[in-house]
C-alpha cells in the first residue's frame, strides 16, 4: 500500500534527509588511500549515537539477506555494487566506493547513497560514476504529480543505455518514509506511461546502480554483498525525493 505524507510529515523527513546527506558527504571526504572501511563504519555508528538517530541497517533481515544485517552503512567496493558488509580492508588506491545509508530520526526516515573513487580514478570509473548520477538527476526531473513509475524508470534506462551500460532489475528504488521500505517498486529500466501514478505526498528512494560489463549479479557467502558477475567495476547513487504541487523535492541533498 502507498502512503502518502504531508507537508508536514515530508518536512520531518527532510530533516532525516539532511542528516543522511551530512554523514555522506563526511564519508566523502574521510575515504583516502589507506583508509579502512571499519573507520568509516565507525566515522557513522558515533554520527548516529551523537543525534539520537536510529540506523535502518541494524538488525535488519530482509528475505534476501543472510541473518540481521549487523552494520550502519553499506559499504560496497569496486565489483560489489549493493549491501557490502564492512570489513577489514584498507582502500587502495583507484578503489571504487559506494556507500548507502539509511537512518531514522523521530520515526521518519531517509536513504541516500552515493559512489567515490579513492585516489587516481580510472576514466571509465568517472563515466560510469557520472552516469549514475546523471540517471539520476533525470528521473528526478520527472518525478512530478501526474507522471509515472515508468516514467521514472524510463529515464534512468534512457540514460544508462546512452551509455552504453546494461540494467539489471533485481534491485531498484522504493517509497520510504515510516520504514525503510515502502510501496511502490522503482525498476531502473521500464516503459513511460506505466505503473502507479505519482501524487503529491508519494515519497520514494530513486536509486540507479550499473556495471561497467554484465547487468548480471552474484551474491557473497556473507549472504549480503552483491557484486557484477564479471567482476567489472560498479556505482551506485540515491537520492529521497517527495513529490509535491510544486515538483520533485530532493530531502537528502544537503542545502
Amino acid at each position: 500500500m502507498v502512503e502518502l505524507k504531508s507537508p508536514a510529515e515530508i518536512e520531518r523527513m527532510r530533516v532525516t534527509g539532511q542528516f543522511v546527506g551530512g554523514v555522506l558527504a563526511e564519508l566523502r571526504e574521510a575515504a583516502r588511500v589507506g583508509v579502512n572501511l571499519l573507520d568509516l563504519e565507525a566515522v557513522v555508528r558515533a554520527r548516529i549515537k551523537e543525534r539520537g538517530a536510529v540506523s535502518c541497517y541494524w538488525d535488519y533481515a530482509p528475505s534476501f539477506g543472510r541473518g540481521p544485517f549487523r552494520n550502519t552503512v553499506c559499504l560496497s567496493v569496486n565489483d560489489a555494487v549493493l549491501h557490502g558488509l564492512p570489513f577489514d580492508y584498507t582502500l587502495a588506491e583507484g578503489d571504487v566506493l559506494s556507500m548507502d545509508l539509511a537512518v531514522s530520526i523521530d520515526g521518519w526516515v531517509a536513504d541516500s547513497a552515493t559512489t567515490v573513487i579513492v585516489g587516481t580514478p580510472d576514466p571509465e570509473d568517472v563515466r560510469l560514476v557520472r552516469t549514475t548520477e546523471e540517471a539520476l538527476d533525470a528521473a528526478i526531473a520527472v518525478a512530478l504529480p501526474g507522471n509515472t513509475i515508468g516514467d521514472l524508470s524510463a529515464a534512468i534506462g534512457a540514460v544508462a543505455h546512452a551509455g552504453g551500460y546494461h540494467v539489471n532489475t533485481e534491485f531498484g528504488g522504493h517509497g520510504l518514509g515510516r520504514t525503510m521500505h515502502e510501496d511502490p517498486h522503482i525498476p531502473n529500466i521500464g516503459r513511460p506511461g506505466r505503473g502507479f501514478r505519482l501524487r503529491p505526498g508519494l515519497t520514494i528512494a530513486i536509486e540507479p546502480w550499473l556495471t561497467r560489463g554484465s547487468n548480471k549479479i552474484v551474491t557473497d557467502p556473507d549472504g549480503w554483498t552483491i557484486r557484477s558477475a564479471d567482476g567489472s567495476r560498479t556505482a551506485h547513487s540515491e537520492h529521497t525525493v517527495a513529490v509535491t504541487e510544486d515538483g520533485a523535492k530532493v530531502l537528502t541533498r544537503v542545502v
